[in-house]
C-alpha cells in the first residue's frame, strides 16, 4: 500500500472508538469488526498489502499463541487513539482492553513495510507481546519477538503522493480486487483437484471388464479344472504343463501353476473360476457405484464453476491438510467440516445406506426433495445446530444431488425420524424445509 492510502484509511478509522472482535480469517488476513455489518480486513501479504471492507467472514479458527493474545487484547476494547508516524507506513492503534484489564495499554501495530509486513502487539515500553510474523536477528536488524523490545523502523520516504476522496469506496473497490483475484486461484486449485479424481474414475470405469467376459472366464476355468481332474494321473510332481485332450476331443496344452501339488492344481482352477464368477456378478454393482461417483464429482466440479466467493470454494473442496481430514482416511461417504461440525456426503446409494446405518439418532438428515441424490448427516452431538450450518449444508445437498440450477426445497430431520423403505430409499416427518437458489449460466442476469 503507498502511504497516502494508509493515511487516509487511518482517518476514516477514527470514526471508531472500540473493537468488538478481532481475528485472523487467513494466514495473512485479519478482521477487525467495530459493531457493524461490515468489517475491515487487513490483508498483511508481504509484497502484496492491502486493506478492504467487506461483510463479516465464517472462518476457519487459528490458535495459535497470536491469535489467543489478538482474541484477548483487542476483544470488546476501546480505542484511545489511531495514528500514522509521519514518515512509516505503520498504522498504530492505541487500545484500552476490556475491563479485566483496564490498567493495561497496549498498541496494535498494522505494518506495511513490503517484506517485513507484519503485525505486532506491543506493550507501553514498545516491548513486543506478540507478532504474526517472528523476525530474528539473521533476518533482520529489527528483531521482532516475545519479550523483545521492538527498535524503530528506518526512515521512509514515498515515492508517490495522491489523494483518495472516497475512502468507503476505495475500500470496497480493494475487496472486489482482492476476492476477485483469490476466487480465480482457488477456482483453479480446487477444479484441478476435483478433475483428477474424475480422470481415476473415468480411468477405473474404462478398466472395468464386461460381465460376459468374466463369465467366459469362469467357464474357461472351471474346464481346465475338469480336465485336470480328469487327468490327474498323468501329471508328474516336476510337470510345468499338462498336454492332453479336451472334452471335445481336441489336444490341448495346460499350464500348471507354480508351488501347488497335484491333488490341489484341479481346486486351484475352480477357485480361480469362482472368483471370475463372482466378480462377474458384481461388477454391476461396481459399475453402478463409479458411476455415482463420478456422478458425483461432476456435480461439484459444475458447482465451483459457478462459485463466486472463497467460502464456498473451501466448503466444496476442503484443504487437505487438514488434520481432521488426515484423520478420517477409512471413511464412508465424504467427509466435510462446517464451522467445526462434521458433515457426512453419501456418493452413492450404497454409500447414502451405510451413513444411514450409522448415523446416530440425533444426527441431523438432509435430502433435496423429489430428486435421487446424496443424503447429507450432520453429526450435532445432541447440540443445536446454528442456522448457517444448516443452510451450508443444504447448499452441499443440492450441488451434490443436481447440476441443474434452479430453486430447490431441502428437507431435513433428525435421523430417528427417518425410515429406510429399501435400500436408501426412506420415509420421514418431523422435518423442516430450507430453500436453497442453485445459480448456473443459464438463470444469471
Amino acid at each position: 500500500m503507498k502511504l497516502y492510502e494508509i493515511k487516509a484509511v487511518a482517518k476514516y478509522l477514527s470514526r471508531y472508538d472500540f473493537i468488538k472482535f478481532a481475528r485472523r480469517v487467513a494466514n495473512n488476513v485479519i478482521e477487525l469488526n467495530f459493531g457493524e455489518k461490515e468489517s475491515l480486513f487487513f490483508d498483511l501479504t508481504r509484497g502484496n498489502s492491502t486493506i478492504y471492507k467487506a461483510p463479516s467472514q465464517r472462518i476457519n479458527r487459528f490458535n495459535a499463541p497470536f491469535d489467543l493474545q489478538l482474541h484477548t487484547l483487542l476483544a470488546y476494547s476501546k480505542i484511545a487513539d489511531i495514528s500514522v508516524p509521519e514518515n512509516d507506513k505503520v498504522i498504530i492503534f492505541k487500545i484500552k482492553p476490556k475491563s479485566q484489564y483496564k490498567n493495561l495499554t497496549i498498541y496494535a501495530r498494522f505494518e506495511f513495510t513490503g517484506k517485513y509486513t507484519n503485525l505486532i502487539l506491543t506493550d507501553e515500553q514498545n516491548v513486543t507481546i506478540e507478532a504474526l510474523h517472528h523476525i530474528d536477528e539473521s533476518k533482520s536488524y529489527r528483531v521482532v519477538k516475545p519479550g523483545v523490545k521492538l527498535a524503530e523502523l528506518k526512515p521512509f520516504k514515498s515515492k508517490y503522493s495522491g489523494n483518495v476522496e472516497d475512502v468507503e469506496a476505495f475500500l470496497k473497490e480493494n475487496y472486489q480486487r482482492v476476492n476477485s483475484a483469490l476466487v480465480k486461484r482457488l477456482k483453479k486449485q480446487k477444479i484441478n483437484i476435483v478433475s483428477k479424481k474424475i480422470q481415476k474414475l473415468q480411468k477405473a470405469l474404462k478398466a472395468l471388464p464386461e460381465r460376459e467376459e468374466l463369465e467366459a472366464k469362469a467357464a474357461e476355468y472351471s474346464n481346465l479344472a475338469n480336465i485336470v481332474l480328469a487327468n490327474l494321473h498323468l501329471i508328474k510332481p516336476y510337470d510345468t504343463k499338462l498336454e492332453t485332450y479336451g472334452f471335445d476331443g481336441k489336444k490341448i496344452v495346460i499350464e500348471l501353476p507354480k508351488n501347488v501339488v497335484k491333488n490341489r492344481i484341479s481346486e486351484y482352477f475352480f477357485n480361480l473360476a469362482k472368483r471370475a464368477k463372482t466378480k462377474a456378478a458384481n461388477v454391476k454393482i461396481e459399475k453402478e457405484n463409479l458411476e455415482a461417483k463420478l456422478n458425483f464429482y461432476q456435480n461439484i466440479l459444475n458447482a465451483l464453476n459457478n462459485c463466486s466467493n472463497p467460502y464456498e470454494l473451501e466448503l466444496l473442496v476442503p484443504k487437505q491438510a487438514r488434520s481432521k481430514a488426515k484423520k478420517e482416511k477409512n471413511r464412508t461417504g465424504e467427509i466435510f467440516w462446517i464451522e467445526g461440525y462434521k458433515v457426512m456426503v453419501g456418493r452413492s446409494s450404497k454409500e447414502n445406506q451405510e451413513l444411514l446405518s450409522i448415523a446416530k439418532a440425533n444426527d441431523i438428515w438432509m435430502h433435496v426433495r423429489n430428486i435421487p441424490g446424496s443424503h447429507v448427516f450432520i453429526r450435532t452431538d445432541k447440540q443445536n445446530l446454528p442456522q448457517s450450518v444448516l443452510e451450508s449444508a443444504a447448499k452441499l445437498c443440492v450441488d451434490f444431488s443436481t447440476k441443474n440450477p434452479g430453486n430447490y426445497e431441502v428437507d431435513y430431520t433428525k435421523r430417528k425420524f427417518v425410515k429406510i423403505q429399501e435400500g436408501s430409499n426412506v420415509e420421514y416427518d418431523k422435518y423442516k424445509t430450507i430453500h436453497v437458489l442453485k445459480e448456473g449460466v443459464e438463470i444469471r442476469e
